[in-house]
């Protein structure tokens, strides 16, 4: 799956969530699969984090790229 695609996913469980007529077991179910959502885009993003940081140190000149994180 690409990150586009998770996210998307993601903000769909969220917006239905929100509605909150949702049965408590089909929310309980939104709700893990969103866990699950969010868990796979936070491992792209620190894949894709990894890489830029290694190409970066390939250059000839060493250059620092700073990541904020979001916790």
């Amino acid at each position: 799956m690409k990150f586009e695609d998770a996210l998307k996913n993601l903000e769909e469980v969220v917006k239905k969530l929100e509605e909150g007529d949702t049965p408590l077991d089909e929310a309980m179910e939104l709700f893990e699969k969103g866990v699950a959502l969010t868990k796979e885009c936070r491992k792209m993003l620190s894949e894709a984090q990894l890489k830029v940081s290694r190409l970066v140190g390939e250059g000839e000149e060493k250059t620092e790229v700073a990541f904020e994180n979001e916790d």
